[in-house]
């Protein structure tokens, strides 16, 4: 039997408008996938929300003068506002419409939420724990950390959906660059409720 997940990607206030690596479009994304979490939560069997969360001092991943490839400004720094939800996933947290909140970045770079962990725990690990054999994954950005977290999921053998409407790329053109990508690899697109395109 077939059990699935929804893995939110990286919805925090730095990577929203505002933030010190706004991306557009952000603060639209969390909303819409808080409406389609509940509208629609109760097809999964876990819902898993990933946040980057970084030391001050991580200099292997932050630069005073970036190159936007291998470092960036800093963001997301343990502790900031920068580094909280922002508040449409704050709220589905509070509303116990997320069951997992999982930490990378603390070492290193880590755009993969297969490289983050809850409670020492690893994503891939949690996941195996729930049984779960399909996920969707969403957020910011598609172009970096969905690719990503998409990527190692396919690679650990589940049956992997991106929602495409539910998340946004760092330009419109690495976005698309990314899910052509995804798409070759085997990773299924798909929108709002996640009804494959392709097969």
């Amino acid at each position: 039997m077939s059990r699935r997940a929804l893995v939110i990607v990286d919805i925090q206030l730095d990577f929203c408008e505002g933030g010190s690596l706004a991306v557009e479009g952000g603060n639209a994304i969390a909303e819409r996938i808080a409406a389609h979490l509940r509208r629609s939560g109760d097809k999964y069997d876990v819902v898993v929300a990933t946040r980057d969360w970084h030391p001050e001092d991580l200099d292997s991943h932050f630069s005073a003068t970036p190159d936007y490839v291998d470092t960036w400004p800093p963001h997301c720094v343990q502790g900031t506002r920068g580094a909280q939800f922002h508040p449409a996933i704050s709220t589905l947290i509070a509303d116990e419409m997320i069951d997992l909140v999982v930490s990378k970045g603390e070492t290193s770079a880590a755009y993969s939420g297969f490289e983050g962990a809850a409670g020492g725990v690893t994503l891939g690990a949690l996941l195996a724990e729930r049984r779960i054999t399909d996920i969707e994954v969403c957020g910011i950005a598609t172009s970096h950390c969905v690719r990503a977290t998409a990527i190692d999921a396919y690679k650990s053998g589940l049956a992997t959906v991106v929602i495409t409407d539910l998340s946004v790329g760092v330009s419109e053109e690495q976005a698309a660059a990314a899910l052509e990508e995804l798409s070759a690899l085997g990773v299924d697109l798909a929108v709002a409720p996640a009804a494959p395109i392709r097969r």
